[in-house]
């Protein structure tokens, strides 16, 4: 049984007895929305910010492992670090493992705009969980890390 809907909105609305896939994307469509607002009003996209914060929290990572890791195709990462590059947010060095790949990293500039970009994207997430106290909102960490479980590819937000 869903709730009751206001004027205007098409749709069911989630309820305690939605399925559990749908409101994990509806989850997921919020927080992306809000934290993609965030980004845009520093002048990224959600796909490079996320790709700034791939890169802080996993440097020496190729390009290939990048893409990997964010579940992006090789022409998606590259357009995404063409434009952060052409910016001045990453520069790309040779992989000494092998010449032929190459290593993003991102800069001084990059990361100061990473962190502002963090910050405000804290404060979008804070503002969804109003509501629930901070042990709820530890747990539910723990629930998503065990939803996702320990793979390889975990896939992306993107």
């Amino acid at each position: 049984m869903h709730s009751p809907q206001p004027p205007g909105d098409v749709g069911p609305r989630p309820t305690i007895d939605s399925e559990i896939t749908w409101l994990l994307h509806r989850a997921a469509q919020r927080m992306r929305a809000a934290t993609g607002d965030m980004a845009e009003k520093h002048g990224l996209t959600l796909r490079e910010y996320i790709v700034l914060s791939a890169l802080h929290k996993s440097p020496g990572l190729n390009q290939g492992e990048l893409g990997k890791t964010l579940g992006l195709d090789k022409t998606t990462l590259m357009s995404q670090l063409d434009r952060l590059e052409r910016n001045g947010f990453v520069v790309r060095h040779n992989d000494p493992r092998d010449r032929r790949l190459r290593i993003p990293v991102i800069t001084p500039d990059g990361e100061a705009l990473r962190t502002k970009v963090a910050a405000a994207c804290d404060t979008v997430e804070a503002s969804a969980l109003t509501g629930l106290d901070p042990d709820e909102i530890q747990n539910l960490r723990r629930l998503l890390v065990t939803v996702i479980g320990d793979v390889a590819d975990r896939g992306s937000c993107l």
